[in-house]
């Protein structure tokens, strides 16, 4: 990315679109996260519920991309199939349709994930994902009588 797009709609179309390619690409290893970098401010912090394999807090660009590589150990697809920017002001606010496959069952499970994101400056610095049911996306992604 060569420049550094200012509307918030569309620094965060181009994050997803450098995400979907990472995580298809099979992430760490395979894909860089240079490619995600330049959406993200240094000091971005992103929000996930403790319920989720790769649950916490996320700090800045080195726990942005261990987060993906949790993200990747954790999806084998992950697929937005449907994405709504529901509102275009601060907070953007992010309605995703997502179909996914589990690396550690091969179960697949859909859900919806509504965001708040900030940009500033045009670039993302915070992010709270709200997952319709954390239990449910934990379930598919342990194995039976293991503790993950």
């Amino acid at each position: 990315m060569t420049t550094t797009p200012t509307d918030g709609v569309a620094v965060l179309e181009g994050m997803y679109a450098a995400e979907a390619r990472y995580l298809a690409a099979g992430g760490p290893g395979r894909a860089d996260f240079a490619e995600l970098a330049p959406y993200f401010s240094e000091d971005v912090v992103l929000h996930q519920a403790e319920g989720l394999p790769y649950g916490g807090t996320w700090r800045g660009h080195r726990g942005m991309e261990r987060f993906f590589t949790a993200m990747s150990r954790t999806w084998e697809s992950f697929a937005m199939v449907e994405q709504r920017f529901l509102s275009p002001g601060e907070p953007l606010v992010v309605l995703t349709q997502v179909r996914a496959r589990a690396r550690k069952t091969g179960r697949r499970i859909g859900f919806p994930i509504l965001q708040t994101v900030v940009v500033e400056g045009g670039l993302i610095t915070e992010v709270r994902p709200f997952y319709w049911d954390t239990a449910a996306v934990a379930d598919a992604c342990a194995i039976p009588g293991s503790d993950a």
